[in-house]
């Protein structure tokens, strides 16, 4: 518990003390909450005005109009509803098919161990842009399709490192004791060893939202991602290409809030791997 205890006051040091983990937590809160409570604006996003296309920023239209007179400002904020969700759902997805594959290898070892590994190689080998496109490129285009894809080909990782915290986990004597009184697998790896592991999922967790949300810009940008009248911010950025000496901001503003919003989760997850590594804080650092 005091360990518990210690490793939490190490996180609440580190928000108080780095900017930038205080912002990336402001940003987080207030674009999740953004995205969440749109739908209550009461402005359709596909209304189209063909009488205001392409219209700068102004007091009327935050971030101008595209190029069907549509408010610039609120298809962000619904692509912001969609790039966020795909990054949620695609990163339960990974964690849930890599912490299976890493805790089986982990816990069980041998044969098995090298056979999962083997598969964890190749699906590794393949730059994960090409395994992706021909996903894309089979299944039919919308936003259940391109979850799973992003999920089914970001799990390796996670993987790996799930199961090098097992082989440690299962060494400790109240895994061991566990076992030896003729607890199953399966007791022994969900009561014992998975919650002594779950800080670096959470850690990782933070990580798989904003590769997520890279891949899933990636591939919309490519234009196999989501598909018309959805929109995200990866689709937003690709419809701007076109119109970028007449409308360059509908470029920049997506590609900002994408920028922003993977720094921050990349940030988070700095700050919560002091649950992992207690030791990289700005507070023992100084002593």
């Amino acid at each position: 518990m005091k360990k518990k205890n210690r490793r939490l006051e190490n996180v609440i040091y580190e928000f108080k003390h780095n900017k930038q983990a205080i912002f990336a937590a402001v940003y987080l809160c207030l674009i999740i909450c953004i995205s969440i409570f749109v739908v209550f604006v009461n402005v359709d996003p596909d209304a189209i005005d063909v009488t205001h296309k392409l219209e700068y920023p102004s007091k009327n239209h935050w971030f101008g109009t595209d190029e069907m007179g549509r408010d610039y400002f609120i298809r962000v904020l619904y692509g912001g509803r969609v790039s966020l969700l795909v990054g949620v759902l695609a990163m339960v997805t990974s964690i849930v098919i890599g912490v299976t594959v890493g805790m089986m290898s982990g816990y069980f070892g041998g044969l098995l161990d090298s056979l999962l590994m083997r598969l964890v190689d190749v699906f590794s080998s393949i730059p994960w842009i090409i395994m992706v496109t021909v996903f894309g490129l089979l299944f039919k285009r919308g936003l259940f399709s391109i979850i799973i894809v992003i999920g089914l080909f970001s799990w390796m990782g996670i993987a790996r490192l799930v199961r090098s915290e097992v082989l440690s986990a299962k060494e400790r004597e109240y895994v061991q004791y566990a076992r030896f009184i003729g607890r199953n697998p399966a007791q022994v790896m969900t009561n014992h060893v998975l919650p002594s592991i779950f800080p670096t999922i959470i850690t990782a967790a933070t990580a798989e939202i904003a590769s997520a949300i890279m891949m899933e810009s990636a591939l919309s940008f490519l234009g196999i991602g989501v598909a018309a009248p959805m929109s995200s911010w990866g689709s937003l950025l690709q419809s701007s290409q076109q119109y970028l000496q007449k409308a360059p901001y509908m470029a920049v503003l997506p590609g900002i809030l994408i920028i922003l919003t993977v720094y921050s989760f990349n940030k988070l997850g700095d700050v919560l791997r002091v649950f992992v590594e207690p030791k990289i804080t700005a507070g023992e650092k100084n002593e």
